[in-house]
């Protein structure tokens, strides 16, 4: 088998909910990204991309059930290039990047583009079809932005409990308090400002056209712990969780270039990251924030290596609780973790977040000089995602 590598990454600047995106089409998002990445390989011709994987947590509305193959006719490439969507969930992006990266290993592509889209804030509400015509009895249309819906009646109700409950439970499993989830978020936002402000996004971030926005829109640079100390709690009257230390609820799309090593001529491209290791974890829905723990420790067993060498991880911070469990789990260094910010400060568009971490680990290893980093994510209903990525990218003349 062969061996799969980054080449380029690029994603939207993420909007929030309601905000400078809630005209975008989902659809349009994600043919932005598109274009955005195959523009970073100019001699790449459109028509010798093998496969497009795109990931998305919501596929019942304008997303149009697959989104993945709406971009690729929407960016303008060749009717030939085929798509695929794949939903899971929070993880979506990440699991595109992954299925595309087995698709170069086996040798059914050379060159593949993964990525994901997520719209919370044109998300419809569905209504679920009666039983019968005309019924005299209220139908209530359900909100597909996040969380459970239309849930199963065999399923125990201590699974389906709310995300943040489910993540207060953590909390009180590990025992984790309000000064450091507030502390942690105030972190989130600290950075990614300043990574916003020194230059760190410019290259590998492409603006939605028709739109002003220029950088994430709820980063909040003048966030600090005894701010976001005054936020009422979200879930629970006593609880821990409140706005500032969550991640908001957004719009924005992601996309990463890939390929095998000897693609690199017809991308144009030298390699930036290799991918080292794959890893995949499930436990009981409400804890779903642990579950990232096991899947970087799988991934990285498979990539050979163990946490001491790791120099550079991007964790998803869907809550500052379940980002701080997992890394006092790992027993790294807090400091190597979400370097340029985090998605309590840039927002989590469901789909379009593991393609932003992907891509942000490979720029900050090449940009720190280290050889090896992690990236992970938590998802919904009790599941995690990680990848091993290794920095490959030549000393000189790189691109970052």
């Amino acid at each position: 088998m062969t061996a799969s590598y980054l080449y380029a990454s690029t994603r939207t600047p993420f909007g929030r909910f309601g905000g400078a995106y809630a005209d975008v089409r989902p659809d349009d998002l994600a043919a932005t990204a598109l274009r955005g990445v195959l523009a970073q390989a100019p001699e790449l011709d459109p028509a010798d991309v093998g496969e497009v994987v795109w990931g998305d947590a919501n596929g019942a509305g304008e997303d149009n059930r697959n989104v993945g193959r709406m971009a690729v006719l929407l960016a303008g490439l060749p009717v030939s290039v085929p798509a695929t969507t794949v939903n899971r969930l929070c993880g979506s992006g990440l699991d595109a990047a992954m299925m595309a990266t087995r698709t170069i290993e086996t040798g059914d592509a050379d060159v593949v583009v993964a990525g994901g889209v997520e719209s919370m804030t044109r998300a419809p509400w569905v209504l679920p079809k009666p039983r019968r015509a005309f019924p005299p009895e209220d139908l209530v249309a359900v909100s597909t932005t996040l969380g459970w819906r239309l849930v199963n009646p065999a399923m125990p109700t201590a699974w389906t409990v709310s995300l943040g409950e489910g993540n207060e439970q953590l909390q009180e499993r590990f025992s984790i308090s309000r000064e450091r989830q507030d502390a942690f978020a105030a972190r989130s936002h600290q950075l990614a400002d300043s990574a916003w402000t020194e230059g760190f996004y410019d290259d590998i971030v492409v603006r939605v056209p028709g739109t002003d926005l220029a950088r994430d829109e709820s980063i909040r640079p003048g966030s600090t712990p005894q701010v976001l100390a005054g936020l009422r709690p979200a879930f629970r009257p006593d609880g821990t969780i409140t706005a500032g230390n969550a991640s908001p609820l957004s719009d924005g799309a992601s996309a990463v270039l890939l390929g095998s090593r000897a693609a690199a001529d017809t991308i144009g491209l030298d390699p930036l990251v290799r991918i080292a290791g794959r890893g995949t974890a499930a436990l009981e829905p409400p804890a779903f924030g642990y579950a990232p723990v096991a899947a970087a420790d799988q991934a990285l067993r498979r990539a050979g290596i163990g946490w001491g060498e790791v120099g550079a991880v991007e964790l998803n911070e869907a809550f500052a609780v379940q980002s701080l469990a997992c890394v006092d789990a790992w027993g790294i260094d807090p400091d190597i973790v979400n370097t340029r910010g985090g998605a309590i400060a840039v927002g989590h568009p469901l789909g379009a977040s593991g393609g932003r971490i992907l891509g942000t680990l490979a720029k900050v290893l090449i940009e720190r000089g280290e050889r090896w980093g992690v990236a992970a994510i938590c998802i919904g209903v009790g599941q995690g995602l990680a990848v091993v990525a290794e920095n490959v990218a030549p000393t000189q003349g790189r691109r970052w």
